[in-house]
């Protein structure tokens, strides 16, 4: 699915998005606090732009997503970074590998989230930190109403217009409905050994950034 909406995926998330993405991705960036030099895993990387601004940075990061289609993409885009495929519930990298892990509105789509959560775990090195950027519950009653009613009534025409496969939207529509709140992710992130785990919202909770470190000491490892 995710191959073939490869080719104008980041254009159809900043129309569907109403142009919010990239400030989104921004607060990412932000969160994490990268400096140069260190090693960045970004999970379910698709295309690259998520993974552009470390990058840009002087991070060491690297891309990492299931869809070839995405990756391959991305490699002609920015052939100055680094695309690696991967399944993130067994990643292919050694333990302790990565400063930092970040994964940007796909953690909803591995076949087991906590699994997702663990490998991201083993894979950062102690007193390393995560990012995840997902989908979460707007805090508002009302908005949170208006929001679903768009996610099923407008997204599917809308994608319809802009993306190679509008069906792939009717699923980000009814996963975005299905995700877990702030409250319960955050207790899935703590489930999977992560200390520290706080969250901020983003466009009044239709985004939300989870934030946490491995437990340890960074300089003994």
């Amino acid at each position: 699915m995710f191959d073939e909406v490869a080719d104008r995926y980041d254009i159809t998330n900043d129309v569907l998005s109403l142009g919010q993405t990239r400030r989104w991705r921004r607060k990412l960036v932000a969160a994490l606090a990268v400096r140069p030099g260190e090693r960045v895993l970004d999970l379910a990387a698709g295309t690259g732009s998520s993974t552009e601004p470390f990058h840009d940075a002087g991070a060491e990061a690297v891309a990492c997503d299931f869809s070839l289609g995405m990756l391959q993409v991305g490699k002609r885009r920015r052939p100055d970074m680094s695309f690696i495929a991967g399944d993130a519930m067994n990643l292919p990298f050694a333990d302790d590998t990565f400063d930092a892990v970040t994964i940007s509105f796909g953690l909803r789509n591995i076949v087991d989230p906590l699994a997702g959560l663990r490998e991201m775990l083993r894979v950062t090195r102690p007193g390393g930190r995560l990012a995840v950027m997902e989908f979460s519950d707007p805090t508002n009653k009302v908005f949170n109403t208006v929001y679903n009613e768009y996610l099923m009534r407008a997204l599917p025409p809308t994608a319809r217009a802009v993306s190679s496969n509008p069906e792939a939207y009717v699923y980000l529509a009814e996963s975005i409905r299905a995700w877990p709140d702030q409250d319960h992710l955050a207790a899935e992130i703590s489930a999977a050994g992560y200390a520290a785990v706080k969250y901020r919202n983003l466009s009044g909770g239709i985004v939300a950034i989870h934030h946490a470190t491995k437990p340890g000491d960074l300089l003994a490892s």
